[in-house]
């Protein structure tokens, strides 16, 4: 399911965005501030957000540019104030789109729709791309990139980081890794090998391995993806 983040302080606008969205099989994330937002984005996968310039507690804007730090994630903005200079400094920003207030509900969902097909995550090809972070995963070329550079896995290494990203917020045990990581010429993958191969992921993924921030152990359990 394509996650959606909602930052937007009118509370009935917001209600009603994540209402709609809700309603079009989205799953959605819905905050009221600035800090809320960003706890989000820092928090889950994400696949879109849709910022309102003017917050409470900081600016639209701000947080585009938090995002834009670590993340390709497409970016919506809304605002009431459609001059000129505000949309360019968006669009410089990053910004993938700009709707104006009051606006359409319907033209709001052909937009995301639109944005979401050219990054890969419309529902003919939903599930081709996850982002995380700086990471995107492309399923259907079986590569992984960080920050624009493609990482060089091997076949055993993207099945499992393919597998922990699918299941993201889930917690996998590593019976149901040794499963997914089973060789289809018969040979049995052990523990050790699944071990091992954690390990020289997370050496690729990881900026500090002490610190992980892609893959978390689960003591005595298994592994799970990010801040699952």
């Amino acid at each position: 399911m394509t996650t959606i983040l909602i930052v937007e302080d009118d509370r009935l606008l917001l209600e009603g965005l994540a209402y709609t969205l809700e309603k079009e099989q989205y799953e959605v994330l819905a905050a009221g501030s600035y800090r809320e937002g960003a706890a989000y984005f820092q928090s889950h996968s994400i696949q879109l957000a849709i910022l309102d310039i003017r917050l409470p507690d900081g600016s639209g804007t701000d947080l585009c540019g938090e995002i834009r730090r670590s993340s390709r994630m497409p970016v919506v903005f809304l605002t009431a104030n459609d001059t000129e200079p505000e949309i360019v400094a968006g669009f410089d920003l990053g910004a993938d789109d700009y709707i104006s207030k009051p606006f359409s509900m319907e033209v709001l969902l052909r937009r995301i729709k639109a944005v979401l097909r050219r990054t890969g995550e419309d529902e003919a090809g939903m599930g081709r791309y996850f982002i995380y972070k700086d990471l995107k995963v492309d399923y259907g070329k079986m590569t992984v990139w960080k920050n624009d550079e493609e990482l060089k896995l091997t076949t055993t290494e993207y099945r499992l980081l393919a597998a922990l990203a699918e299941n993201s917020g889930q917690v996998m045990t590593r019976e149901m890794l040794l499963d997914r990581l089973w060789d289809q010429s018969g040979n049995f993958v052990d523990e050790n090998t699944l071990s091992v191969n954690i390990k020289r992921l997370r050496d690729k993924l990881e900026d500090d391995p002490k610190n992980c921030r892609y893959i978390k152990t689960v003591f005595g359990i298994g592994y799970t993806w990010g801040d699952g």
